[in-house]
């Protein structure tokens, strides 16, 4: 599985740098960001990239981005208040998906906090379908 390859080993192309406010509420019972909460924050940045590229997430659009698989590793519990900062990576396309890691640090501090990974599927919503990734897009990540 393509998820297995580690982030360093697999040719990448650095896509978007975000920074996130991490919320009270994003904590849970042991004082540090809930895991499910990881997901959300590459997920943003995600949505930041595609948005900046143009494309439209909205379940309107023509075709858009679904996730097939996506994983993280906890690397050090992030603790509020912070500012995560997210940087989102990408590998060569395929036909129909792109390979993208995440690495989450906590903004002044040079540690890595979490990796994670995510495979993007272009997706018709009509019919469920995988779609040919659109040619622009794919130049910005090959």
């Amino acid at each position: 599985m393509s998820t297995d390859i580690p982030a360093q080993a697999a040719p990448r192309k650095l896509l978007l740098t975000t920074r996130i406010p991490v919320r009270w509420g994003d904590m849970d019972y042991y004082g540090h960001v809930n895991n499910t909460v990881y997901f959300r924050y590459f997920e943003q940045a995600r949505v930041e990239w595609l948005e900046g590229e143009g494309y439209t997430v909205s379940p309107e659009a023509e075709a858009g981005a679904v996730i097939i698989n996506a994983s993280c590793t906890f690397l050090v519990p992030v603790n509020y208040p912070a500012t995560v900062v997210v940087r989102l990576y990408a590998g060569e396309p395929g036909r129909s998906s792109v390979m993208t890691w995440y690495e989450l640090y906590v903004e002044g501090e040079d540690r890595l906090y979490a990796e994670g990974a995510a495979k993007v599927v272009w997706m018709d919503p009509r019919t469920g379908r995988s779609v040919p990734i659109p040619d622009a897009l794919r130049a910005k990540v090959s």
